[in-house]
């Protein structure tokens, strides 16, 4: 029994979506979390979901990127608009793994200095994510 040739990539179409989503939300959350009064119960709230979602995205890349390995029969740079595509995706898909793991064993004792520099590269991810989907539906609409 063949595997469908179609089969990587909707697989990896519908597992993208995750990662990216959640990145940005994650970015959306810690953000207004950190804009908070420190004794707000919005401020813990909004930082449990940015915590939960950056562990969600960060897992969530794993099945992303196997997918897309598995339909570029292994490619990792590519050409065009893949090229471009794995440009973004491999900086993001790093630091967004790296970026969950910290969250994880730091979860909210994260010194003020360290999660600001952790609120920047999270921003810095979702903008990397942002151009990788970008270019991810260049590659579908060129082909």
């Amino acid at each position: 029994m063949s595997i469908n040739p179609t089969l990587w990539p909707k697989l990896h179409g519908a597992s993208t979506h995750f990662p990216v989503a959640l990145a940005m939300a994650a970015a959306l959350f810690d953000g207004l979390g950190a804009l908070c009064p420190r004794s707000s119960q919005h401020k813990a709230r909004l930082h449990a979901a940015g915590y939960f979602t950056i562990i969600l995205g960060a897992l969530g890349t794993f099945p992303a990127v196997l997918s897309g390995l598995l339909m570029t029969k292994g490619r990792v740079l590519g050409h065009d608009a893949e090229l471009f595509h794995h440009l973004f995706v491999w900086p993001s898909f790093s630091l967004l793994v790296g970026l969950g793991v910290w969250r994880a064993l730091t979860g909210d004792k994260a010194t003020p200095r360290g999660f600001a520099i952790y609120l920047a590269v999270l921003f810095l991810t979702a903008g990397l994510m942002a151009g990788a989907g970008y270019w991810g539906g260049e590659l579908l609409l060129n082909s």
